[in-house]
């Protein structure tokens, strides 16, 4: 009974502040945040004392239920966004995103290393934990990126789906650079070639996989669906074949949520038809967007730890300039060589600075 009340007083919550905020003319997605962060900051501030909500939401940020909802909410928004994408967009625009994505890894890595190296006292783990922080800021978070752009209503423009596209690419990225961080921290030298060889043929034998079922197989079931007309069928489907993605992307060492876009990415009308993804697109944004997008944000805001920033003021200031600065820079200055104008490119570095 608890994890539903806490679940009633999000959802007020990322409610009312997201409204606040659209009114505002940002986006819903910064009031979501703002909700999370509030109510950390009230718990953190009163704790229990506080009648009702106190105790209710004293120990919400670490639930093992909000965190397995976090986790279904970022599969649904991920989902969406590669329902709102098409594969022949992906080629389109494949070549400004990977630049883009390029750029977006290299100076936030290399910035948030030298920033971390800086700042930490000489260790022997100094060397680990330096190039831990410079991945974290290498990192644009695709669930958060896609939510945002779609609200403002440009993920179908060429600045949204080139930053959409360069997330991916950028999540790609950073599984190698996961790859070198897991063996510096576990026999302190880089990977061979060998594994990155091995690394690089996993990835393609996902998109193999992924290409070939999607291309082949999908329109076919679909088509078969189709004559059940039956829209559980067809979503059952969707989620068999993003969840079987996932298991796929996991099992070969990438991110799963990999697996959900390309699934959505392939769910598209010219293969499965105009009234099956129209009815689809509306059951997976009506769940995301009413329920599982704002608890997802919610709980990023909740696990916002006010203390630390009181600690370690000058480290977080220069944190959080150098995760900026570096996306800014690192992938609008990309995208200003791909063609894109001065204040497009500004918008492709802003979206993809996020986080979470």
């Amino acid at each position: 009974m608890e994890i539903i009340a806490q679940l009633v007083v999000l959802l007020l919550l990322t409610r009312l502040f997201g409204e606040i905020a659209a009114r505002l003319g940002l986006a819903v997605t910064v009031g979501e945040l703002t909700a999370g962060v509030m109510i950390a900051a009230v718990v953190a501030g009163f704790g229990t004392t506080l009648p009702v909500l106190g105790p209710l939401l004293s120990g919400i940020a670490t639930s093992d239920t909000l965190r397995l909802i976090s986790n279904a909410a970022i599969f649904f928004l991920v989902l969406m966004a590669g329902i709102e994408m098409r594969p022949g967009e992906v080629a389109q625009h494949s070549g400004a995103s990977f630049m883009v994505a390029l750029g977006g890894v290299l100076l936030p890595l290399s910035a948030g290393f030298w920033l971390a190296w800086t700042f930490l006292p000489d260790s022997d783990a100094r060397q680990a934990q330096a190039l831990l922080v410079g991945v974290v800021m290498s990192i644009t978070s695709i669930p958060a990126t896609a939510k945002i752009f779609n609200e403002l209503n440009l993920i179908h423009t060429k600045v949204g789906q080139t930053v959409i596209y360069a997330a991916i690419f950028d999540d790609v990225i950073g599984v190698f650079l996961l790859a070198v961080l897991t063996a510096v921290i576990e026999t302190g030298h880089i990977p061979d070639l060998t594994s990155f060889a091995l690394l690089l043929l996993k990835i393609g034998m996902f998109f193999a996989v992924v290409i070939g079922l999607g291309v082949h197989v999908y329109p076919r079931v679909s088509r078969r669906l189709q004559a059940l007309q039956t829209a559980s069928a067809e979503f059952s489907i969707l989620m068999a074949v993003a969840l079987c993605y996932a298991l796929l992307a996991e099992a070969l060492g990438m991110h799963w949520i990999l697996g959900a876009f390309a699934a959505g990415l392939f769910f598209e009308p010219a293969r499965v038809g105009a009234f099956a993804y129209t009815e689809m697109k509306m059951i997976v944004t009506g769940v995301t967007v009413g329920f599982f997008g704002p608890i997802f944000f919610a709980s990023i805001g909740l696990r916002v730890d006010l203390t630390a920033i009181g600690a370690v003021p000058w480290f977080v200031a220069a944190l959080i300039v150098v995760a900026f600065a570096g996306k800014l820079l690192g992938a609008g200055v990309p995208a200003r060589w791909t063609g894109l104008g001065t204040r497009a490119s500004v918008v492709v570095g802003v979206g993809m600075s996020t986080r979470g």
